[in-house]
């Protein structure tokens, strides 16, 4: 077992009780006034070298097909962020909620589609079997957590988006590219906890 939990849970701790860094938003949030709660699990493999899981959405699917995202998704009725986010890592990987060490939550962020996204922060075992559900999941890698997280990495990006310029970051690892809402989420963790700092 490595010290990755201690590790992060001491960044986290110092990065909520700090001052709060400037965070990056989603610059289409005009005229959206109603968001549905949503959660993620940010999970850390525990090895010597830790990863994070990241999985592609299978092209047939009606909402972001063939993204790489986090698993996740809507809170249902009466559940917290925590509980929300271990049912869809439980539902979309195999995962078992009893196995996920929680380090906590970290901050919400409001998508132009109109979610209120809580990203949570877990350890995994290094071990743990994971079993994809095809219908949610094509398929899943994992991205060491010192590249992910390293502001290096972080490359802002400008598209044309009705008729404005707008700002996205893009993480590029192994011909994998991610990018939109989950790399958004990825650079906000990564100035909260003061990633290399």
């Amino acid at each position: 077992m490595s010290d990755i939990f201690a590790h992060v849970s001491r960044l986290y701790r110092h990065g909520q009780a700090g001052e709060a860094p400037e965070l990056f938003e989603d610059q289409r949030l005009a005229g959206v006034t109603t968001f549905r709660p949503a959660a993620v699990l940010f999970a850390i493999t525990d090895k010597p070298e830790p990863g994070v899981l990241l999985l592609h959405r299978p092209s047939s699917m009606r909402a972001h097909p063939g993204e790489i995202a986090f698993p996740g998704g809507k809170i249902d009725a009466g559940e917290t962020p925590v509980e929300g986010a271990l049912r869809e890592a439980w539902e979309e990987l195999g995962i078992r909620p009893d196995v996920v060490r929680v380090i906590g939550e970290g901050d919400l962020y409001h998508t132009h589609s109109g979610f209120a996204i809580t990203p949570v922060i877990g350890v995994i075992p290094a071990d743990i079997e994971i079993i994809p559900n095809p219908l949610e999941v094509a398929r899943w890698f994992e991205v060491p957590l010192s590249f992910l997280l390293d502001p290096a990495n972080h490359h802002e990006q400008w598209v044309e988006w009705e008729g404005s310029r707008r700002r996205y970051y893009e993480i590029n690892w192994d011909n994998e590219r991610t990018w939109g809402i989950t790399a958004a989420l990825i650079v906000n963790l990564s100035r909260r906890l003061r990633w290399g700092g």
